[in-house]
């Protein structure tokens, strides 16, 4: 008998082992199986300057996206492989529960769906800038095999790429503030944008209030143009003020591309691109700014007994159901996990306790976007680029312009719905009324936009569009129809950028770099009303949190590490800010004073430390590991926006300023530009020099050469090299 029960131990033991090994292993057989690209040959040259920034060059568009490919791969492969197995819905098998929340989007928003449907149809020449792209993705992953993190992820497809468009865009503009409160049964946040009171006639909408804005830890972004009338020498300026995550999925990556078809661009792009999202070429450049103009709306719908039909006017639809498969990583094994996702003919429906809810959102089922940033790389001119805005097919973020004619110009893009007066758009919308669905996008002439205003300066920095050029020359909030849903919140950001530039006189290049680099709070908006609260405020006589309110109020409102105030405003001011962002209830002021005193008491012990202690840019480990001092708040136009707080109770920045590029065009003279990054060009190699190369020039606000113009890229190569396939 104890044989037996040795054998039947020994068997269940290699079941379980069989079942382990199955867990294991069986997602990347049941994986879709991708398809690479057609077969083609590519040639590009990777030149890398003393920084390591990669320029590219190449014959066509197509063997510079192919070089672009392999550059970003050597610097930053594993940031890459998120991004794909992201646009292929396999995110959850790297990152489990949290990259499975990513697969259920990528499901819920039918990104692949969109993709394949719309990708056939656009140009020509842009499917051969993807399709080359995703064949230097291959490549790179088929001659660095020990690299790869999840099997079976290549080859990938200028589908797969595109797919990954699909997917993100809608979270730049806060689609995940919608959807997550529906998901979990919370209540929506409050939307941003003009008060809508009116509801149809004979009808009653349902009076939930909406969520507006995308996540405070990841919008932001200052952005500045001057003319050449302000400027004393006559120059055109451009400034880029990127606040994106310094590492991850949305990371700028730094790059220069030029071909022999008249592409020759310098900026940043995102991992999954074969082109930069901002920059300049040799006649004009743009940048970017989150907007939050109101691009979400929520309809209730009402379901038939079976749950399986909504009304829309007089029909019963079917709701479009299916099952979908999920892989979530624990430990070494990789789960299934079935989900149900389902769309009605407003959008993607999510059902919780208090109903079914469809999503419609501006540029749903849109994939023109992919086409548009590549036109706009290479429009000439102010005309030109305006009309591949005027397409609406991208479907957020404001537009700072300039170029080499001293044009400069703003533009709140933003795909605003073509809504029907009558219907409370900042309320949940009655799902079976045909009038309230909206199908595509008001016309661009609708949109806010400046041209060469008066003042000879622009800006946005997150706020409304309506402060933008100074006195006489901002735009009237009531000239627009409150329908389009444009924003009408500042940051204090905006509130100081609009003062500095408002009082600046003649803005030479030392006064725009004070401005872009300020760090001052003004004493008005939620900052205002904070000191208001704490000046109120009583705490026990003598403990630390009632010596930190004293100090507080005794602050010099700058975070530039001199005031004593400076840590204790640091850990105060964020939150504040982001609930301002967000639209979300105040923190408690008491609470907040509390727990600021307690942190630097337990970490530093004292309550004025010098902020160069508390605040630091790290990155690490490896032989060129960083730990520097750094400056600037969650909401000053030096921008260090949100933490991560490590053990020893440093605020180990994460998100701020990020990619920074200075543009200029002086009479009779060439386009230049200057740059920086937090870290440097091989942001996820420790053992490259070019991992960490940038980051004392950035925390001392000194920028570095962009090597535009190729003698001056030959004059400082430190690498040259061929890339190509031959099929």
């Amino acid at each position: 008998m104890g044989k037996g029960l040795k054998r039947a131990g020994l068997a269940l033991l290699a079941l379980a082992l069989v079942g382990l090994v199955g867990l294991a292993t069986w997602e990347p057989f049941l994986a879709e199986r991708g398809d690479g690209p057609p077969p083609r040959s590519y040639r590009a040259e990777i030149i890398r300057d003393e920084y390591g920034v990669p320029h590219i060059y190449g014959r066509t568009d197509a063997d510079v996206a192919y070089g672009v490919a392999i550059a970003h791969s050597e610097d930053d492969f594993r940031t890459l492989q998120d991004v794909i197995a992201m646009a292929r819905g396999r995110y959850g098998a790297i990152a489990g529960t949290e990259g499975a929340a990513v697969d259920y989007m990528y499901h819920l928003l039918d990104a692949r769906g969109t993709a394949e449907r719309h990708y056939p149809s656009l140009p020509a020449d842009t499917r051969a800038l993807f399709e080359a792209y995703a064949a230097g993705l291959n490549d790179y992953a088929a001659a660095h095999g020990g690299q790869l993190r999840l099997a079976g992820l290549f080859p990938v497809s200028g589908i797969d790429v595109a797919a990954g468009f699909a997917l993100r865009q809608p979270f730049f503009f806060g689609l995940n503030g919608v959807i997550e409160p529906l998901v979990g049964d919370r209540m929506l946040r409050p939307e941003q944008g003009p008060t809508m009171r009116a509801v149809p006639p004979g009808r009653t909408a349902a009076a939930m209030p909406l969520p507006w804005g995308e996540d405070g830890a990841l919008a932001g972004s200052n952005a500045f143009a001057i003319a050449p009338s302000k400027d004393p020498g006559g120059v055109t300026r451009l400034v880029s003020n990127s606040h994106q995550p310094l590492r991850g999925g949305v990371a700028w990556y730094e790059l220069v591309v030029e071909s022999e078809e008249g592409w020759h661009y310098a900026g940043a792009n995102f991992p999954g691109s074969p082109f930069p999202f901002l920059g300049h070429n040799r006649d004009l450049g743009w940048t970017n700014t989150v907007n939050r103009a109101d691009l979400v709306d929520v309809y209730k719908l009402v379901l038939d007994e079976s749950g399986t039909k909504y009304r829309f006017g007089d029909k019963w639809l079917p709701l479009e159901t299916r099952t979908v498969t999920l892989p979530v990583r624990f430990g070494p094994i990789v789960l299934p996990v079935r989900k149900t996702v389902q769309r009605s003919i407003h959008g993607p429906v999510i059902v919780n306790s208090t109903g079914a809810f469809a999503i419609r959102y501006a540029g749903i089922d849109n994939l023109g976007q992919l086409d548009a940033y590549y036109r706009l790389n290479k429009a000439r001119t102010l005309a030109e680029w305006q009309a591949i805005l005027a397409r609406m097919d991208i479907p957020s973020t404001n537009f700072i312009y300039a170029d080499r004619l001293g044009n400069i110009a703003y533009v709140y893009n933003a795909a605003l719905p073509d809504r029907r007066p009558g219907y409370d758009w900042r309320g949940v919308l009655p799902g079976d009324d045909p009038r309230a669905l909206w199908a595509g996008p008001v016309a661009y002439e609708k949109l806010p936009r400046y041209v060469n205003p008066g003042s000879g300066w622009l800006f946005n920095a997150n706020n409304t569009p309506f402060s933008a050029a100074g006195t006489g020359d901002d735009l009237d909030a009531g000239d627009f129809a409150p329908e389009l849903g444009v924003e009408l919140g500042q940051t204090n950001r905006s509130r100081r950028a609009w003062k500095l530039l408002s009082e600046a006189g003649p803005i030479d290049r030392a006064r725009l770099e004070r401005i872009k680099y300020d760090m001052a709070y003004e004493k008005t908006g939620y900052v205002g009303q904070l000191w208001a609260d704490l000046a109120r405020l009583r705490l026990a006589p003598g403990s630390s949190g009632e010596q930190a309110r004293r100090l507080l109020l005794d602050w010099d409102f700058t975070a530039d590490n001199v005031g004593r105030g400076d840590a204790l405003a640091l850990l105060m001011i964020r939150d504040f800010m982001s609930a301002e962002y967000q639209n979300n209830p105040r923190p408690d002021v008491a609470a907040a004073v509390v727990a600021a005193a307690d942190h630097l008491m337990r970490h530093f012990g004292r309550l004025d430390p010098p902020m160069s202690q508390l605040l630091r840019l790290r990155q690490g480990p490896g032989p060129h590991a960083v730990d520097l001092p750094l400056d600037g708040g969650s909401d000053t136009l030096r921008a260090s926006t949100m933490w991560d707080v490590a053990e020893d109770g440093r605020l180990a920045v994460r998100h701020g300023d990020s990619f920074i590029q200075f543009v200029e065009w002086a009479p009779g003279q060439k386009v230049m530009s200057q740059s920086i990054m937090p870290f440097g060009a091989a942001s996820t190699r420790p053992h490259s020099i070019h991992y960490t190369d940038q980051a004392t020039l950035f925390v001392q606000h000194r920028l570095k050469p962009v090597r535009f113009w190729r003698p001056d890229v030959l004059a400082n190569a430190r690498s040259r090299r061929i890339v190509g396939s031959s099929r």
